[in-house]
């Protein structure tokens, strides 16, 4: 049997279709299989954080007089140059 070009066409978009999801379902798998063996054999390091050197100022920054001054000034100097 002759079969028509939009049949042809039809067919091969089924097929393509078909192919494209039986990958993505694969890659699912695989993905997941990959994640639980990853989990399993290699889990995440426990992190011990340091404790802190200096006690925060009262307003929770620490941040030294003389490093507040010249952040100030860049950032008057940003606003003046934006207007």
């Amino acid at each position: 049997m002759q079969e028509t070009l939009l049949q042809q066409g039809i067919d091969l978009m089924i097929y393509g279709m078909g192919t494209v999801i039986v990958f993505l379902t694969l890659l699912v798998f695989a993905t997941g299989i990959m994640s639980r063996f990853m989990l399993r054999y290699f889990p995440d390091p426990v992190v011990v954080e340091p404790k802190k050197s200096r006690a925060p100022a009262a307003n929770g920054a620490a941040v030294e007089p003389h490093i507040q001054r010249v952040i100030e000034e860049a950032v008057r100097q940003h606003r003046q140059a934006r207007r």
